[in-house]
């Protein structure tokens, strides 16, 4: 995920306008230790408590231990809406910001050069 943290200014505008959200199976506690020690600018939600129901909702598969098998992401435009789900974010691979840019980029118009 550092990957992604790294790219985050120039796939999502600098945060302008959208909200990025990882869904995972990591206790609220170690999700927001791990957050605050590697200072991610974007959210993750722990699903650990609904046993995978909230990451299922978004299309992602479980594993036989009820495990989220990768980390979805959830991208929400400007207007609240969700712009696009990817239900397996593999974040070693670089076509994955691939497509996350490509939605991120759907919803979100270019910046001015004063902004």
């Amino acid at each position: 995920m550092r990957a992604y943290r790294d790219q985050y200014a120039s796939l999502f505008n600098e945060g302008h306008n959208v909200v990025v959200v990882g869904v995972s199976n990591d206790s609220p506690e170690e999700g927001a230790s791990w957050l605050k020690d590697e200072d991610f600018p974007f959210l993750f939600v722990s699903d650990a408590a609904n046993d995978g129901a909230t990451y299922t909702a978004f299309g992602g598969g479980l594993r036989d231990n009820n495990m989220v098998d990768s980390r979805a992401v959830i991208v929400v435009g400007p207007d609240g809406r969700i712009a696009g789900v990817i239900p397996q974010f593999n974040q070693n691979d670089p076509l994955a910001y691939e497509e996350l840019a490509e939605i991120v980029d759907e919803v979100t118009p270019e910046l001015d050069e004063g902004n």
